[in-house]
């Protein structure tokens, strides 16, 4: 059995195919994404409610006879679960909620010149709405890492959407994480759907500021759009399908790596797994790894959909491989190589990383504690992983005396001549000849 991934040696690439091996698949793959999902924000925004159990029919195969999960549906979800789900379900908030407590910010207060005071607060987005996908597979682990620091940040509104199954009702374990972190009203509506109707709100679903979490390439395009719109609700961050970055060395095993890329494989046909490694034994190891384990593993037709837009890049070190990290920006990064932490230094683009043999990705996932919403698709560079303060917004205060005002008095205008924006100076120079006239009297 073959597993698809294409083999490259780095060195031997030009630059046009070393981009094109970085290529992720393409969310615009389709290009009629963009327009569907312009048409079912347009639907909900003329037919509210009507239009969300209409797309439940349509794309669920449920039959509704309410959106909002009711008391009893609720109290119901628990009473479905295991005591080790709960359990497991109670460690994971527990440990995301200690790590994202720590990411609470003091106020600032400094004095930058005599008389010149300058301070930042947090507040919270008044309303939040949070997306959690159930698809091929519920993620109720999502549930908690949206649902966790939003809390913790205050956010008054905090409303989850999440697709329904066939027989109507949203899935017991995401129903139960919800609860777990404090959200009461969860509603049973999925795709470009949920984001129109948390973006501008329904008869049933209230409008939100912010929409939060990931999804496929529908609901991407629906929250980049509704985030274009004043009248919408702002975004997270740019991310579509989910992706993962091995670098191993000769030291790695190969078992450990062929489930790490697994692991991410299998969320999606669209998700893509790359292995960066040093040594080719290691990388012919890892494959023969791959083939092995992939017949007994439930969802391997589509592990190995995504594995064909995979890829094996065998680099002449180490230092070549960080070079490739930093520019395909992973949103989850897995160091399988002798000290990793020596490397730490060398990582500028990634999500989130996870070092050594004793760290899988899945920890991340689930319960070691860190947020599991990360930009991908190279957005990296650029953005951050979900955190407390995505929940929150920064004001800042400023306040002067006259002393400061006056010592402050000459840069201002200045400035303010240099760009010709009289009125700015005007506004000083009126105050200090106040002051001036009020000393002489």
């Amino acid at each position: 059995m073959t597993t698809g991934m294409n083999v490259i040696r780095w060195s031997e690439l030009d630059e046009a195919a070393r981009a094109d091996a970085l290529t992720r698949p393409a969310v615009k793959a389709n290009p009629e994404i963009a327009a569907q999902a312009a048409d079912i924000i347009a639907a909900v925004r003329r037919d509210g409610d009507a239009a969300l159990l209409r797309f439940a029919r349509e794309f669920d195969r449920a039959t509704l006879d309410s959106l909002q999960v009711g008391a009893a549906e609720a109290a119901g979800a628990r009473a479905e679960l295991g005591a080790d789900a709960i359990a497991a379900i109670d460690t994971a908030v527990g440990n995301v909620e200690r790590f994202h407590a720590a990411q609470l910010a003091p106020p600032i207060r400094v004095e930058t010149a005599p008389g010149v005071i300058c301070e930042r607060v947090s507040r919270p987005v008044p309303a939040v709405g949070l997306y959690v996908p159930a698809g091929s597979a519920p993620l109720p682990s999502t549930a908690i890492m949206l649902a966790v620091p939003a809390r913790l940040a205050g956010c008054p509104v905090r409303i989850i959407c999440t697709p329904p199954r066939p027989d109507g009702r949203a899935d017991p374990a995401v129903l139960v994480a919800a609860q777990a972190c404090g959200v009461e009203q969860i509603f049973k509506v999925g795709g470009a759907q949920a984001v129109a109707a948390m973006g501008y709100g329904t008869a049933t679903v209230p409008k939100v500021d912010k929409i939060f979490g990931p999804g496929n390439a529908w609901v991407t395009a629906a929250k980049t759009q509704v985030a274009a719109d004043p009248a919408g609700a702002a975004l997270d961050m740019p991310a579509g399908p989910s992706e993962v970055m091995v670098v191993a060395d000769a030291g790695a095993d190969p078992e450990y790596v062929a489930l790490d890329l697994m692991s991410q494989a299998e969320h999606g046909p669209d998700s893509q797994a790359i292995l960066v490694c040093t040594d080719a034994a290691l990388a012919e190891a890892t494959q023969r790894a791959i083939a092995a384990a992939l017949p007994a593993l439930p969802r391997r037709e589509i592990i190995s959909a995504s594995l064909q837009h995979g890829a094996v890049i065998l680099t002449d070190d180490l230092g070549e491989a960080f070079d490739i990290v930093n520019r395909y920006a992973p949103e989850h990064l897995i160091i399988q190589v002798d000290n990793p932490r020596q490397f730490i230094d060398y990582i500028e683009n990634a999500g989130s990383v996870f070092l050594g043999p004793w760290t899988p990705e899945s920890v991340g996932d689930y319960c070691s504690g860190t947020n599991h919403v990360l930009p991908t698709y190279g957005y990296a560079r650029s953005y951050s992983g979900l955190s407390v303060g995505s929940f929150q917004k920064q004001l800042t205060f400023q306040e002067l005396s006259r002393e400061g005002l006056a010592g402050l008095g000459d840069t201002v205008t200045t400035l303010a001549g240099l760009e010709g924006l009289d009125a700015h100076a005007e506004a000083v120079r009126v105050r200090l000849r106040r002051q001036s006239k009020r000393g002489a009297a």
